[in-house]
Parts: structure tokens; sequence; C-alpha cells
């Protein structure tokens, strides 16, 4: 009950100075009935633990904030809360055009105010905690904010997108509906008003990004949640296959503790081999997966993906016989 009437006391005075009534110890002491003490003890936790930005002014015999875009934290955190909104600012912040660290940043502060409380500051976690991806497509930080205005509007959105397989540029309008983090890549799944079907876009080949005032009811999740999960990588959506590897003994090693779908199976052999199993309904991503592994993979099933692969592997031998 204490700590509800302390948190009424802080938006009390809060609210007091963005209606410019410079309130003071004396005011807050006479609308709560406490001493002047305690109302004392009150402004100085809000100024030095939660971090406003106040200033006596003399002559109106009050308080302002020397910083308007100041807003008072909504609750308390835990030190272990605080370190992972730290944490995930580190994970993502190259993934959007450091829109998502700035903001991680600034909610942080107003968590807290001030990370000081628990010896916690961005300098500390910079130089003890990193956050490393490769590979992936970063996006614009203008972009991601577009497209996360569209989700949460739910307004159609147009951009010109390049495809690589294609070696081309086209004109998009669709609907968005979910934005997945895939790989240190942010992935937008929406539906294509055109060919009136599911597609998946990443935000680093977008370009021209404009949000239309066209409004849209989503569809329900049942309907496109089969593009998000269900198979491994980020093509899903296709008719789905069991993909059976084996990888030699000294490769099962490592394979033994690595993750690469949920609901994997994994079978040891006699000779300390290992069969690993999953689901697929695209060869694109697990091919490029399974070559990475040379001879210390082979795939057993299906048959149609051991082709590919060995094809891949005849080019292989071409290119390097200098063929």
């Amino acid at each position: 009950m204490a700590e509800h009437l302390k948190f009424e006391r802080y938006f009390w005075f809060d609210n007091q100075i963005r209606n410019s009534r410079f309130p003071n110890a004396s005011s807050m002491a006479r609308h709560f009935e406490i001493c002047s003490r305690t109302a004392h003890r009150t402004i100085e936790f809000m100024r030095d633990r939660l971090g406003a930005p106040l200033e006596y002014d003399p002559q109106k015999k009050g308080y302002f904030y020397t910083d308007q875009s100041f807003d008072l934290p909504f609750c308390q955190v835990s030190q272990n809360e605080l370190l992972a909104i730290l944490l995930a600012r580190n994970l993502l912040s190259g993934s959007a055009g450091g829109v998502i660290s700035r903001a991680i940043r600034s909610f942080g502060r107003k968590l807290l105010a001030a990370t000081g409380e628990f010896g916690l500051d961005q300098k500390r976690i910079d130089s003890a905690f990193s956050a490393i991806w490769h590979g992936y497509t970063p996006a614009e930080g203008e972009i991601f904010r577009l497209v996360a205005e569209a989700l949460i509007q739910c307004r159609q959105l147009t951009f010109h997108y390049f495809s690589p397989a294609e070696n081309r540029t086209t004109l998009r309008l669709v609907e968005p509906v979910h934005l997945q983090h895939y790989m240190g890549s942010w992935v937008l799944l929406a539906l294509c008003t055109e060919r009136r079907d599911w597609r998946k876009f990443y935000l680093g080949r977008m370009c021209q990004v404009r949000l239309t005032d066209i409004s849209f009811t989503p569809a329900p999740v049942s309907f496109w949640q089969n593009h998000l999960d269900g198979a491994f990588g980020i093509f899903q959506g296709g008719d789905p296959q069991e993909v059976a590897l084996r990888f030699t003994p000294y490769r099962a090693r490592w394979l033994r503790r690595e993750i690469w779908h949920p609901k994997q199976i994994l079978e040891e052999q006699p000779d300390g081999s290992l069969i690993l199993r999953f689901v697929v309904t695209d060869f694109r991503e697990v091919k490029l997966r399974i070559l990475q592994y040379g001879a210390d993979v082979e795939v057993l099933a299906p048959e149609a993906l051991r082709e590919e692969v060995r094809k891949e592997i005849e080019r292989m031998v071409k290119l390097y016989a200098g063929e």
C-alpha cells in the first residue's frame, strides 16, 4: 500500500509540472497531508533515482522540467529484467538502422531512469556482452519504422522490391501481417494484392517504401501461420518432406548439441555417426547448409534433395578441375 502511495505522489507531481503549476514540497504536503520532510524526500527521489530533470524556479517558487521529453517509469524492474532490455539493444542494434537500439535505450531509461541503481550502465554492458551476425541483410531505419507502422495500423504498404533470383526490381502493394527477425535479417510476411497470395520480403531489399491511406482487416493468424514455422528455414508453406542427414563420427561431436529444428530427431549409430531428421518445405536453404559440411555429411532422404546436392558437387568438381 505504501508503494502505491509513493507512485501516486510521483504522478501527481509530474502532472502538476506538465500543467505549468510549478509544484513544490509545500503544495505536495498539503495535497497528500504528509509532512514537509516526506515531501522533500519524494522530490529528491524523483530527481536522483528516477532521473527527473527537475529544476527549481525561485520566481515561481516551484519546480519545472528542463527536458520535456522525460517520462516517469511506469513500473519497477529487477536487475535481470533491465539486463535483458540492454542486451536486446545489443542483439538487435544493427538490423534496423539503429531504430530498435535507440528505442530500447530510451525505454531502458524510462524503466529505471538511471541504470546505476543496479550498478549497470551502457558502457559496462557494451564491454561485457556483444552479439555478432554475419550473412544477413540489414534494413534501413526509416524502412523498418514504416513497415512497423503499417503492421500496427493495418494499412497497406507499397514499395519497390529487388529479387536476387530474378535480378529485377518490381513494385509491390501488400497487406502486412507479420514481421520476423530471422538470422539477423527482418522479413515481412504480407498478402500481395496483385497475386492474392502470401509472400515474404526482406526489408533490406526494399526501397521507396510508402505507407498508404488504405486500411485493411488482417486475415486470421490461422490463414498464414504455416508460412512462419513448422519446417526448417525461412521458406515455408510448401509440401512438407522429411530430410535425413548422416554425419560422420567426427562431425557428430558438434551436431549432438546443435538445434536445426525444434522437432528434429537425432539417431545415434553404432559407429559413432549421427542421423539427423527434420521437416522442410523447400530445398534452397537446407542445401546450402548441407554443403558447408562437405564430406562430413550425406543426404539419405529425400532422393530429390540428394540429387540436387550431387549435381551441385559435380559442378564444384568441374569448377576446381578448371573445366
